[in-house]
């Protein structure tokens, strides 16, 4: 009986994929579903990581090569090109570390939904000081360091440009500097 060599456990060196193993024992490669899944995968990646900021997209670790192709996607104007540019740096980020790239393209978006979280939240105690009174003593009872003079004097503002104007008249500049105020405290 011929002696069969003990199979090679890890990764498919031309596909970057874990083997998989047959009943006998024997590697077997990836199909070809799983591959394109895969590669369309690293390119919808791609895509996210191309939506980055410049500054986020430079503070990222990836190998040059793929940085250059990123940088060219964007600057590519047409359908075609784009689309063809966007299959390079798919194939680009086999070679990259895709959890990093993948943490990076998260921190991107919840950094966004913290920052329209704050808003909602300013624009939730604007209009609850310019409604009640007692939102304000709520407000010194969460942020004692703020000057309560300078904001009793923007809420009296806001209230008092709030309450006898029709929208067509009214000048938001008082509530606007209100919310510019109240947003650094949050």
């Amino acid at each position: 009986m011929p002696r069969r060599a003990a199979p090679h456990r890890g990764i498919d060196v031309h596909y970057g994929e874990p083997l998989a193993f047959d009943g006998d024992g024997q590697a077997t490669r990836p199909s070809r579903t799983r591959l394109k899944q895969k590669s369309q995968d690293l390119q919808a990646l791609g895509v996210a990581v191309t939506e980055l900021s410049s500054e986020r997209l430079a503070a990222i670790d990836m190998p040059e090569n793929l940085r250059d192709a990123i940088d060219q996607y964007r600057r590519t104007k047409s359908f075609e090109g784009k689309r063809r540019q966007m299959q390079l740096v798919g194939k680009l980020m086999h070679n990259a570390d895709e959890d990093a790239l993948r943490e990076a393209v998260a921190a991107a978006t919840l950094g966004s939904a913290k920052e329209t979280l704050a808003l909602h939240e300013a624009e939730r105690w604007r209009t609850e000081l310019i409604a009640d009174d007692a939102a304000l003593t709520r407000w010194m009872l969460l942020h004692p360091q703020t000057d309560s003079q300078r904001l009793r004097s923007l809420v009296r503002a806001a209230r008092r440009d709030a309450a006898g104007l029709t929208p067509e008249v009214r000048q938001p500049r008082s509530q606007r500097e209100l919310f510019q105020f109240i947003k650094p405290h949050l």
